[in-house]
Protein backbone atom coordinates (compact mmCIF):
# COMPACT_ATOMS: atom_id res chain seq x y z
CA UNK A 1 0.00 0.00 0.00
CA UNK A 2 1.12 3.53 -0.71
CA UNK A 3 2.28 5.86 2.04
CA UNK A 4 -0.55 8.15 3.17
CA UNK A 5 0.11 11.88 3.21
CA UNK A 6 -0.92 13.26 6.65
CA UNK A 7 -2.71 16.05 4.80
CA UNK A 8 -5.17 13.44 3.55
CA UNK A 9 -6.37 12.71 7.08
CA UNK A 10 -9.07 15.17 8.21
CA UNK A 11 -9.32 16.41 11.78
CA UNK A 12 -12.33 14.11 12.19
CA UNK A 13 -13.87 11.42 9.97
CA UNK A 14 -16.14 12.99 7.36
CA UNK A 15 -18.42 12.07 4.47
CA UNK A 16 -16.03 12.70 1.56
CA UNK A 17 -16.16 9.12 0.29
CA UNK A 18 -19.84 8.63 1.09
CA UNK A 19 -20.91 11.90 -0.56
CA UNK A 20 -19.17 11.03 -3.80
CA UNK A 21 -21.03 7.71 -3.94
CA UNK A 22 -24.34 9.28 -2.94
CA UNK A 23 -23.94 11.77 -5.79
CA UNK A 24 -23.54 8.85 -8.20
CA UNK A 25 -26.94 7.52 -7.15
CA UNK A 26 -25.82 4.91 -4.62
CA UNK A 27 -27.58 5.42 -1.29
CA UNK A 28 -26.66 2.27 0.67
CA UNK A 29 -22.95 2.61 1.44
CA UNK A 30 -21.59 0.24 4.09
CA UNK A 31 -18.52 1.13 6.12
CA UNK A 32 -16.64 -1.84 7.61
CA UNK A 33 -13.95 -2.15 10.25
CA UNK A 34 -12.61 -4.76 12.65
CA UNK A 35 -11.52 -5.06 16.27
CA UNK A 36 -9.30 -7.61 17.97
CA UNK A 37 -7.06 -8.45 15.04
CA UNK A 38 -3.90 -8.29 17.13
CA UNK A 39 -5.23 -9.87 20.32
CA UNK A 40 -3.91 -13.18 21.65
CA UNK A 41 -7.32 -14.49 22.68
CA UNK A 42 -10.97 -14.20 21.75
CA UNK A 43 -12.55 -13.68 18.35
CA UNK A 44 -11.89 -11.01 15.80
CA UNK A 45 -14.99 -8.83 15.44
CA UNK A 46 -16.18 -6.78 12.49
CA UNK A 47 -19.04 -4.36 12.01
CA UNK A 48 -20.82 -2.95 9.00
CA UNK A 49 -22.71 0.35 9.19
CA UNK A 50 -24.91 1.98 6.55
CA UNK A 51 -25.58 5.63 7.32
CA UNK A 52 -28.54 7.56 5.86
CA UNK A 53 -27.57 9.45 2.67
CA UNK A 54 -27.96 12.82 4.34
CA UNK A 55 -25.11 15.24 5.12
CA UNK A 56 -26.86 16.05 8.40
CA UNK A 57 -25.74 12.70 9.76
CA UNK A 58 -22.30 14.26 10.18
CA UNK A 59 -23.79 16.55 12.84
CA UNK A 60 -25.78 13.77 14.52
CA UNK A 61 -22.59 11.71 14.85
CA UNK A 62 -20.22 14.55 15.62
CA UNK A 63 -17.76 13.08 18.08
CA UNK A 64 -17.51 9.64 16.46
CA UNK A 65 -13.87 8.80 15.87
CA UNK A 66 -11.62 5.83 15.34
CA UNK A 67 -12.58 3.72 18.38
CA UNK A 68 -8.95 3.62 19.55
CA UNK A 69 -9.11 7.38 20.10
CA UNK A 70 -12.15 7.14 22.39
CA UNK A 71 -12.56 6.18 26.03
CA UNK A 72 -14.70 3.13 26.90
CA UNK A 73 -17.48 5.42 28.13
CA UNK A 74 -17.39 7.44 24.91
CA UNK A 75 -17.48 4.28 22.80
CA UNK A 76 -20.46 2.90 24.71
CA UNK A 77 -22.36 6.18 24.41
CA UNK A 78 -21.72 6.57 20.71
CA UNK A 79 -22.45 2.91 19.98
CA UNK A 80 -26.00 3.43 21.22
CA UNK A 81 -26.41 6.54 19.08
CA UNK A 82 -24.94 4.85 15.99
CA UNK A 83 -27.38 1.96 16.28
CA UNK A 84 -30.27 4.44 16.37
CA UNK A 85 -29.05 6.74 13.60
CA UNK A 86 -27.85 4.11 11.12
CA UNK A 87 -30.05 2.82 8.34
CA UNK A 88 -28.61 -0.62 9.05
CA UNK A 89 -25.81 -2.19 11.03
CA UNK A 90 -24.45 -5.67 11.65
CA UNK A 91 -21.71 -7.36 13.63
CA UNK A 92 -19.83 -10.53 12.70
CA UNK A 93 -17.26 -12.65 14.52
CA UNK A 94 -14.61 -15.21 13.66
CA UNK A 95 -13.63 -17.44 16.56
CA UNK A 96 -10.10 -18.17 17.74
CA UNK A 97 -10.30 -21.65 16.16
CA UNK A 98 -11.12 -20.06 12.82
CA UNK A 99 -8.24 -17.63 13.19
CA UNK A 100 -5.88 -20.55 13.79
CA UNK A 101 -7.29 -22.50 10.84
CA UNK A 102 -7.52 -19.69 8.30
CA UNK A 103 -5.00 -17.07 9.42
CA UNK A 104 -5.90 -13.70 10.85
CA UNK A 105 -6.42 -11.87 7.53
CA UNK A 106 -8.79 -14.52 6.14
CA UNK A 107 -10.59 -14.72 9.49
CA UNK A 108 -10.99 -10.94 9.52
CA UNK A 109 -12.54 -11.11 6.06
CA UNK A 110 -14.85 -13.88 7.30
CA UNK A 111 -15.99 -11.71 10.23
CA UNK A 112 -16.67 -8.85 7.80
CA UNK A 113 -18.68 -11.12 5.53
CA UNK A 114 -20.76 -12.17 8.53
CA UNK A 115 -21.28 -8.53 9.49
CA UNK A 116 -22.60 -7.87 5.99
CA UNK A 117 -24.90 -10.89 6.25
CA UNK A 118 -26.29 -9.45 9.48
CA UNK A 119 -27.44 -6.27 7.73
CA UNK A 120 -31.15 -6.00 7.03
CA UNK A 121 -30.49 -4.39 3.65
CA UNK A 122 -28.08 -4.96 0.76
CA UNK A 123 -25.26 -2.41 0.37
CA UNK A 124 -24.43 -0.98 -3.04
CA UNK A 125 -20.81 -0.16 -2.22
CA UNK A 126 -18.39 -1.05 0.58
CA UNK A 127 -15.90 1.27 2.25
CA UNK A 128 -13.38 -0.87 4.14
CA UNK A 129 -10.51 0.07 6.40
CA UNK A 130 -7.40 -0.99 4.41
CA UNK A 131 -8.84 -4.32 3.26
CA UNK A 132 -10.76 -5.83 0.35
CA UNK A 133 -13.24 -8.71 0.33
CA UNK A 134 -12.58 -10.73 -2.84
CA UNK A 135 -15.44 -13.14 -2.08
CA UNK A 136 -18.05 -10.37 -1.96
CA UNK A 137 -19.43 -9.37 -5.39
CA UNK A 138 -20.05 -5.78 -4.45
CA UNK A 139 -18.09 -2.68 -5.52
CA UNK A 140 -15.72 -1.71 -2.75
CA UNK A 141 -13.02 0.74 -1.81
CA UNK A 142 -10.16 -0.04 0.56
CA UNK A 143 -9.23 3.14 2.41
CA UNK A 144 -5.95 3.64 4.24
CA UNK A 145 -6.65 4.96 7.75
CA UNK A 146 -10.31 4.56 6.89
CA UNK A 147 -11.48 4.86 10.48
CA UNK A 148 -9.93 8.35 10.57
CA UNK A 149 -11.26 9.45 7.18
CA UNK A 150 -14.72 7.94 6.67
CA UNK A 151 -17.57 8.43 9.13
CA UNK A 152 -19.14 5.13 8.08
CA UNK A 153 -15.94 3.24 8.81
CA UNK A 154 -15.41 5.09 12.10
CA UNK A 155 -18.94 4.16 13.16
CA UNK A 156 -18.22 0.53 12.27
CA UNK A 157 -15.02 0.63 14.32
CA UNK A 158 -17.02 1.72 17.38
CA UNK A 159 -19.59 -1.07 17.00
CA UNK A 160 -16.91 -3.70 16.37
CA UNK A 161 -14.91 -2.62 19.42
CA UNK A 162 -17.85 -2.35 21.84
CA UNK A 163 -19.32 -5.66 20.69
CA UNK A 164 -16.02 -7.47 21.13
CA UNK A 165 -15.34 -5.85 24.51
CA UNK A 166 -18.75 -6.98 25.76
CA UNK A 167 -17.94 -10.53 24.68
CA UNK A 168 -14.56 -10.46 26.41
CA UNK A 169 -16.36 -9.54 29.64
CA UNK A 170 -18.45 -12.69 29.20
CA UNK A 171 -15.38 -14.80 28.52
CA UNK A 172 -13.75 -13.42 31.67
CA UNK A 173 -16.46 -15.16 33.71
CA UNK A 174 -15.97 -18.40 31.77
CA UNK A 175 -12.19 -18.34 32.08
CA UNK A 176 -11.30 -16.66 35.39
CA UNK A 177 -7.73 -15.68 36.06
CA UNK A 178 -6.75 -14.48 32.60
CA UNK A 179 -8.04 -10.94 33.00
CA UNK A 180 -10.01 -10.90 29.75
CA UNK A 181 -12.33 -8.19 31.09
CA UNK A 182 -9.31 -5.92 31.64
CA UNK A 183 -6.98 -6.44 28.68
CA UNK A 184 -9.62 -7.85 26.26
CA UNK A 185 -7.26 -10.59 25.13
CA UNK A 186 -4.42 -8.30 24.07
CA UNK A 187 -0.77 -8.95 24.85
CA UNK A 188 -0.25 -7.15 28.13
CA UNK A 189 2.24 -8.13 30.81
CA UNK A 190 -0.63 -9.37 33.00
CA UNK A 191 -1.87 -11.57 30.16
CA UNK A 192 1.59 -12.99 29.59
CA UNK A 193 1.90 -13.75 33.30
CA UNK A 194 -1.52 -15.45 33.29
CA UNK A 195 -0.42 -17.64 30.38
CA UNK A 196 2.70 -18.64 32.28
CA UNK A 197 0.60 -19.45 35.34
CA UNK A 198 -2.46 -21.09 33.79
CA UNK A 199 -1.44 -22.15 30.31
CA UNK A 200 -3.69 -21.45 27.34
CA UNK A 201 -7.48 -21.67 27.25
CA UNK A 202 -9.69 -22.76 24.36
CA UNK A 203 -10.15 -19.08 23.53
CA UNK A 204 -6.46 -18.46 22.86
CA UNK A 205 -5.08 -18.23 19.34
CA UNK A 206 -2.64 -21.10 19.31
CA UNK A 207 -0.90 -19.97 16.12
CA UNK A 208 0.13 -16.69 17.79
CA UNK A 209 3.66 -17.04 19.15
CA UNK A 210 3.04 -16.30 22.88
CA UNK A 211 0.14 -18.78 22.95
CA UNK A 212 2.02 -21.36 20.92
CA UNK A 213 4.89 -21.25 23.39
CA UNK A 214 2.54 -21.52 26.36
CA UNK A 215 0.66 -24.38 24.70
CA UNK A 216 3.89 -26.33 24.35
CA UNK A 217 4.08 -26.39 28.12
CA UNK A 218 0.43 -27.05 29.03
CA UNK A 219 -2.58 -28.23 26.97
CA UNK A 220 -5.50 -25.82 26.39
CA UNK A 221 -8.03 -25.54 29.19
CA UNK A 222 -11.47 -26.71 28.01
CA UNK A 223 -14.56 -24.52 28.09
CA UNK A 224 -16.66 -25.04 31.19
CA UNK A 225 -19.91 -26.55 29.78
CA UNK A 226 -21.91 -24.82 32.50
CA UNK A 227 -20.58 -21.41 31.43
CA UNK A 228 -20.51 -21.79 27.68
CA UNK A 229 -20.14 -18.62 25.64
CA UNK A 230 -22.33 -18.80 22.56
CA UNK A 231 -20.94 -16.36 20.03
CA UNK A 232 -20.31 -18.35 16.84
Amino acid sequence: MRRLDPAEIPSAPDLTFESSLWASGKTHIAGLDEAGRGAWAGPVAAAAVILPPDPEILHHLKGVRDSKQMTPAQRDRWAEIIRVEALAWGVGLAASEEIDALGIVAATRLAMQRALQALNTTPEHLLIDALRLPAIPCPQTAILKGDARSLSIAAASVLAKTSRDALMYQLDACFPGYGFAVHKGYGTLAHRQALARLGVSSQHRLTFAPCRLACAETPPLPLNPDQGASYV
